[in-house]
């Protein structure tokens, strides 16, 4: 039976239709994550295993930069300055490459483990001593969503996603903080309220 209501029909022998994928708005609310939902996803993947503490700063660091997944698992131990604080992040699909500053929580992140696993030039190391895959952090990442309590499933895009709205979120009140500031210098320093106030459609 078709979506319509109409019978479809199938030649004998011919392999069925695969079922389709499901839309992004039917599986979750958003696209994006807050910075409250990204904390509760580095607390949840702390406490899942003994590879918390890597699978917590893969999301850290994927969060912090807007890195698509598979930039974050190319990343090397040589992207990363650890006396300036730099990250060197090797764009994707045609972006441009740039260098990022990393702040302490991150550069405490990444020491911790570098001393903690085996040597390798690959910074995100699995169980078998190979290179941690993309399909290895979706899969990660959704069981982790899975027991962190968000109510929906998460991707790796969302991560990035998230660093792309808490930077439109810094530019929003930084812009109003310096549209109060100039309003307030042409009026002679008053409070914006105030102003707002005496105009005729804040009374």
């Amino acid at each position: 039976m078709g979506r319509n209501g109409t019978v479809q029909l199938r030649v004998v022998g011919e392999s069925p239709r695969p079922p389709r994928r499901q839309r992004n708005i039917d599986r979750r609310p958003r696209e994006y994550l807050t910075p409250a939902e990204v904390e509760t996803l580095i607390a949840t993947a702390c406490k899942r295993n003994r590879y918390g503490h890597r699978d917590a700063t893969m999301i850290l660091i994927a969060y912090r930069h807007g890195l698509r997944v598979s930039e974050l698992c190319r990343l090397e131990w040589s992207q990363i300055d650890f006396a300036s604080g730099l990250l060197h992040v090797a764009r994707l699909k045609g972006s441009i490459s740039t260098t990022h500053p990393l702040r302490g929580v991150e550069l405490r992140a990444l020491r911790r483990l570098k001393r903690e696993q085996e040597p390798s030039r690959h910074v995100w190391i699995t169980e078998r001593s190979a290179p941690m895959t993309a399909g290895g952090f979706r899969q990660m990442l959704r069981r982790t969503s899975g027991e962190s309590g968000l109510g929906f499933p998460v991707h790796p895009h969302m991560l990035r996603h998230a660093c792309g709205y808490k930077i439109a979120t810094m530019m929003l009140a930084n812009t109003r903080v310096m549209l109060r500031g100039y309003l307030a210098r042409a009026v002679g320093c008053l409070p914006l309220r105030s102003l707002v106030a005496g105009h005729p459609i804040g009374r």
